[in-house]
């Protein structure tokens, strides 16, 4: 079974990774509620929430844009 979502890019936090000596980005999404009638009907069939997604470049998503999440039930893939 697959699970479509509707998410939008509301903000991305950028922090210096002392560690690894780079920037980091969190980007973070809410589920949409309204503005179209797709995100009406996203709202009221699907999950809603939160979404925080850190990576290592800076143009994996874009403030304000709007996105499709699709979850899967990953199988079990065995042992070598």
């Amino acid at each position: 079974m697959t699970i479509r979502c509707k998410f939008r890019c509301d903000s991305v936090k950028k922090t210096y990774n002392a560690y690894d000596k780079r920037y980091l980005y969190e980007y973070e999404m809410y589920a949409v509620t309204s503005g179209s009638e797709e995100n009406v009907s996203f709202w009221q069939y699907t999950p809603s929430g939160t979404l925080k997604v850190t990576g290592v470049r800076d143009d994996l998503f874009e403030v304000g844009k709007e996105y499709y999440i699709n979850i899967v039930v990953a199988e079990a893939v065995p042992a070598p």
